[in-house]
């Protein structure tokens, strides 16, 4: 199928340092994952890195600072925790945002068996402060609570709880968290949703002068619905397109960042065989250049454990299993580099494809064309705003033992330019393939469901 390409010289948009990043269950301090000595997990990161580690999720307000605690025990976030946390980011050149409980500071905090994750200020002023000297400049700044406007329906049910009372509770907790360690950057709200409703108001109630960053959660839909498949992953989402302009538009009234703190492609886990498969590595590199146009600084994608819903890294028992699907395209989306996106438009006949560019301080072109189409491979003609002396392509596809083409339902079998990663972080991509332009035209060749990053000199 011909179809064509202009890349313009107007902005849509930048990406900054540490734009995708990850994000993990608090909870998972608890466990062997974050340490040192964990060079399989080091090694992943850093091929995506520096970048930012989020830690969060539900398990914010079931985890509580224990400070004679063991470590490694549930429910409890003990010194020895923080520590191997800190020597993680030391090893890998990531910052973190790190969750702190606000909903076991409810009339019903989460409880099982004979344990409790109540919580107070103090405590949470007590967390902050070890976490503050122990990450030292790793520390990006403090999550406090985590999806507060869910809040009414579990840790505060039976009782008027709203953003004011929310508002009320999070600057108890945030004037014991700075008067004891001054100048820690504090954000939130972290909320699951209501970006309307409570985010930006809360932001607007906040101020600069009391948050550094404005967090928002955002996934695609419930990974339990029976239209949660593959085929409606990869088409356009103008929900997230509508509410990154909501957050934008707040963010800068207020006068701070947004970020995407927790996301991925469906809640409740992802769903099983969409959320793992490779239409996920094509999904991630639209939503990651959507997040950038609508002037998000970053996002974070929720993950941990070895099921088969969602994760870019799978992991048993603190050992790396796999780099999944999702962390190829995260992958391929750090490779184009940080820049200024330039608005792109594609004819491609209705075609499912999506393009973007990206130029780098020095003055280099990278473009990414994402070819979700089931069944037309694509000739495409380039028109560039600038004249090009040379040009190179990698692609990213997919190929299962024995087939003849890409599976966007496959778990397994995702390259770039060949080659997979490894446990360990390794990728030993071959040669790009060379691209000869004509003055400020190029052509090349998209496959159907692939994706190829053009480097242009």
């Amino acid at each position: 199928m011909n179809a064509s390409l202009t890349v313009n010289s107007n902005t849509s948009g930048s990406i900054g340092p540490a734009f995708a990043g990850l994000s993990y269950e608090k909870s998972s301090l608890t466990e062997p994952l974050f340490s040192a000595s964990n060079t399989n997990l080091i090694g992943l990161f850093q091929r995506l890195g520096p970048s930012i580690l989020r830690i969060g999720g539900n398990s914010v307000d079931r985890n509580v600072w224990t400070p004679t605690g063991p470590g490694q025990t549930s429910g409890q976030i003990a010194p020895t925790d923080v520590n191997s946390l800190a020597a993680f980011l030391k090893a890998t050149g990531w910052q973190c945002l790190y969750g702190i409980n606000l909903g076991g500071a409810g009339p019903e905090p989460y409880t099982s068996g004979s344990f409790t994750a109540a919580t107070t200020p103090a405590l949470a002023a007590a967390e902050t402060a070890y976490v503050a000297a122990q990450l030292g400049s790793s520390l990006l700044g403090v999550e406090i609570g985590n999806e507060p406007d869910l809040y009414g329906s579990t840790y505060f049910s039976g009782v008027t709880w709203n953003l004011t009372t929310l508002e009320t509770l999070w600057e108890q907790f945030r004037a014991a968290i700075v008067a004891q360690t001054p100048g820690v950057n504090v954000t939130g709200p972290a909320d699951a949703g209501n970006e309307s409703g409570w985010t930006v108001p809360f932001g607007e109630w906040a101020t600069k002068n009391n948050i550094s960053l404005l967090t928002q959660h955002y996934y695609r839909g419930n990974g339990q619905s029976a239209s949660s498949t593959a085929a409606n992953l990869i088409t356009p989402d103008p929900t997230l397109v509508s509410d990154l302009s909501i957050l934008n538009t707040g963010a800068q009234g207020i006068g701070v960042p947004f970020r995407i703190s927790e996301c991925n492609s469906y809640y409740n886990g992802g769903a099983d065989g969409v959320s793992d498969s490779y239409a996920s590595s094509l999904w991630v590199i639209d939503y990651l250049f959507d997040c950038a146009q609508g002037g998000a600084s970053g996002a974070n994608f929720h993950g941990g454990g070895d099921s088969d819903g969602y994760t870019p890294i799978a992991d048993s028992d603190g050992a790396v299993v796999e780099a999944r699907p999702e962390y190829y395209g995260i992958l391929f989306f750090t490779l184009a580099a940080q820049g200024t996106l330039l608005s792109t438009e594609v004819s491609a006949n209705g075609l499912n494809v999506t393009a973007y560019a990206v130029k780098s301080s020095s003055g280099d072109l990278n473009l990414i064309v994402n070819n979700k189409d089931l069944t037309n491979n694509l000739s495409l003609s380039i028109q560039l705003p600038q004249a090009a002396s040379s040009a190179t392509l990698l692609e990213m596809t997919q190929l299962s033992s024995g087939a003849s083409a890409p599976n966007l339902t496959a778990t397994s079998g995702v390259t770039i330019q060949g080659s997979s990663v490894g446990v360990d972080g390794s990728f030993s991509p071959v040669s790009a393939y060379t691209i000869n332009p004509n003055g400020t035209q190029l052509s090349c060749y998209v496959p159907t469901l692939s994706a190829v990053l053009i480097q242009i000199t």
